[in-house]
């Protein structure tokens, strides 16, 4: 049995998106397509534009034939833990035979020799990368130079594809099969159309053009040629509904007041803050009317706006250093499954009999997991998705949609 593994967000889901599965799925003859999905908050340290359960069932209007939420633990995490996150769930699946990811990059052997570096760490290599980092690069900027400086001869080729944020997954996808030793076939798809930070609309546009669309409220019928037409109709009824847009604005005065009302010690324990951030954080939350503002004052060369975002996500939640710690040691606990089609099904019942981690395929059974395992990691990783999509529906517009519990009460979408 072969089966397809694709890594997304879809956020939301576009014809870039289609492609890849298309093309993918032109390589073998799979029994179904399983993507690995983030819920409602997302890797770059924002809310998704609407909800888990309306972007599964977009995958699964589009050729998806299971979708697996990825925990909030991982989800929200820089490239390589969001991605050694993704993989370790598809591999407790016990199904996944094949890995495709999309880079704007097509050559697999190059993208896999820098995988090997960042695999095996030559010396001389950290050695480069320490020193990027005392004159205060960020570590994506220290790294990068470093791998240029190491390479030599390849530098010129690598400042074309280190910027692409595809191909910086893409990388870490293949850097986390070979240190895991995990049994999947990498399929690279070629990227199709605009660059993930590129603003225009095309049949081809990004997700960030995309989404400013939608926050803008220019209305559906300008991505009419950008999403495909079940995409369009979900966000319709999303929208119609008042649960759509979300974006990171509507966090604006949650963040200020949980910044404000932290003590510096509270604030030095969340993850990834060290080295005084504390400081700026606080004293920049004092001083700031709006989370732009917030961002605008803590950044510099060391901290980029997107680690920023997912500091605030990781105090929003009070993720704490000693968390993640315990997080990553065991790696994700169960399989939440958010919907899938007549062949996921099938596929369902195959990992039922050989995965090793519980599935939690109704709102019941995450919450009989969560009771049943009181004081462990697996409780407190649930308590985390739980807590996410309690207050990502406070974000949302029609406060007659913001109640709490849902992960409990919502059954996955059968399509």
């Amino acid at each position: 049995m072969a089966v397809l593994g694709i890594v997304a967000e879809y956020n939301p889901f576009h014809n870039g998106h289609l492609h890849l599965i298309k093309e993918a799925k032109q390589i073998d003859s799979f029994n179904a397509v399983l993507c690995v999905m983030s819920g409602n908050f997302l890797q770059r340290g924002e809310p998704a534009i609407c909800n888990k359960w309306a972007r599964a069932e977009m995958a699964l209007k589009s050729g998806a034939d299971l979708v697996i939420e990825l925990p909030f633990c991982f989800s929200v995490r820089s490239a390589y833990y969001f991605a050694q996150g993704a993989l370790k769930l598809l591999q407790q699946t016990a199904v996944v035979t094949h890995l495709a990811f999309g880079a704007e990059y097509s050559n697999m052997q190059v993208l896999s020799s820098i995988a090997d570096l960042l695999a095996n760490e030559p010396i001389a290599y950290s050695r480069l990368v320490k020193e990027n980092l005392a004159t205060g690069k960020s570590f994506p900027l220290a790294r990068s130079l470093a791998l240029q400086q190491y390479m030599g001869k390849r530098s010129a080729e690598l400042q074309k594809i280190l910027p692409g944020s595809n191909n910086i997954l893409a990388i870490e996808y293949l850097r986390v099969i070979k240190e895991e030793g995990l049994p999947f076939t990498p399929v690279l798809i070629q990227r199709k159309g605009s660059s993930y930070h590129d603003t225009e609309l095309s049949p081809y546009a990004s997700a960030t053009a995309i989404r400013q669309s939608l926050l803008a409220s220019h209305g559906l019928n300008e991505l009419s040629e950008s999403l495909p037409q079940d995409s369009l109709s979900i966000l319709q009824r999303e929208i119609s509904a008042g649960r759509c847009p979300v974006s990171l604005g509507t966090l604006e005065r949650t963040v200020l007041f949980k910044l404000r009302t932290m003590s510096l010690q509270d604030l030095s324990d969340i993850y990834e803050i060290s080295e005084g951030l504390e400081s700026r954080f606080k004293e920049a939350a004092n001083y700031s009317g709006t989370i732009e503002q917030l961002l605008k004052t803590v950044k510099s060369k060391r901290y980029s706006f997107t680690r920023i975002k997912r500091t605030l996500m990781y105090i929003l939640f009070a993720l704490t250093n000693q968390q993640v710690k315990r997080f990553d040691q065991h790696g994700p606990l169960y399989l939440h499954i958010l919907g899938f089609s007549s062949k996921g099904r099938k596929i369902l019942q195959e990992m039922k009999i050989n995965s090793q981690i519980p599935i939690l395929s109704r709102g019941k059974d995450m919450k009989k997991a969560r009771d049943d395992h009181p004081g462990t990691v697996l409780e407190k990783m649930i308590d985390l998705d739980v807590l996410a999509t309690d207050i990502y529906t406070l974000l949302y517009p029609n406060p007659l949609e913001r109640q709490a519990g849902k992960d409990f009460t919502t059954s996955p979408l059968r399509v």
